[in-house]
């Protein structure tokens, strides 16, 4: 008996300076893609989908600078590659933070404050609404989380906690300020892989669609 063709996984990078980068590879090969390791900026060649894991944005942005990949993401993420930010990702993803300096990759129209909801004894786990992703509860795990302080109009708010901004869209970049990957969370990875079958001409965009709801 013959089987039909496989489904080709997507390749999508992890940048691997910092944070849950084997959660995150997880969590992509459990939704069809191929994860690789990105610690340099050649390694960003070939990649069809990109994550920017949690940790310290500080120094994320202080090593990437140092080694070059900061401008090649910057230049990946402008050029149109799909991007998921999570925690520190989403700080990184922002056009400005509050609360003095900071290296930004930048290509989303927001302006993020960096540990908004406490320091580290502060962490804490919430159930989210989250339509965009369907109707079943996204579990939140939140570490020195940083909040959307404001949005401009090209980007759409997806989820809130406590009355503020924590998960939002703009084109191909999907944040949240909450780590899905920690908490068995596949739905953010499967519209990052959905996104970058899109770009590869091989799916339509769906409405409608719980994975998708592409712009």
């Amino acid at each position: 008996m013959s089987r039909g063709p496989s489904i080709r996984r997507p390749r999508v990078g992890v940048l691997a300076i910092q944070g849950a980068v084997a959660e995150h590879e997880e969590a992509l090969a459990a939704v069809g893609a191929a994860p690789r390791q990105v610690r340099m900026p050649e390694e960003l060649l070939g990649l069809e989908a990109l994550v920017i894991p949690g940790g310290e944005s500080t120094t994320f942005g202080l090593v990437a600078e140092r080694s070059g990949l900061l401008a090649a993401v910057r230049e990946a993420v402008g050029s149109g590659l799909p991007t998921l930010g999570t925690c520190a990702g989403l700080i990184m993803l922002a056009k400005e933070t509050t609360g003095g300096e900071q290296t930004l990759i930048g290509g989303m129209d927001l302006v993020v404050r960096r540990n908004a909801f406490g320091r580290q004894p502060a962490s804490f786990e919430a159930e989210l609404d989250v339509p965009a992703m369907g109707a079943e509860p996204v579990h939140g795990i939140f570490i020195r989380a940083p909040w959307i302080e404001s949005a401009g109009p090209g980007v759409e708010v997806l989820a809130h906690h406590g009355g503020r901004a924590v998960a939002a869209r703009q084109d191909a970049m999907l944040v949240t300020a909450f780590h899905p990957e920690l908490a068995g969370e596949r739905r953010f990875h499967a519209w990052l892989v959905e996104r970058a079958r899109q770009r590869a001409g091989e799916v339509e965009p769906q409405r409608g669609g719980v994975r998708v709801r592409a712009q």
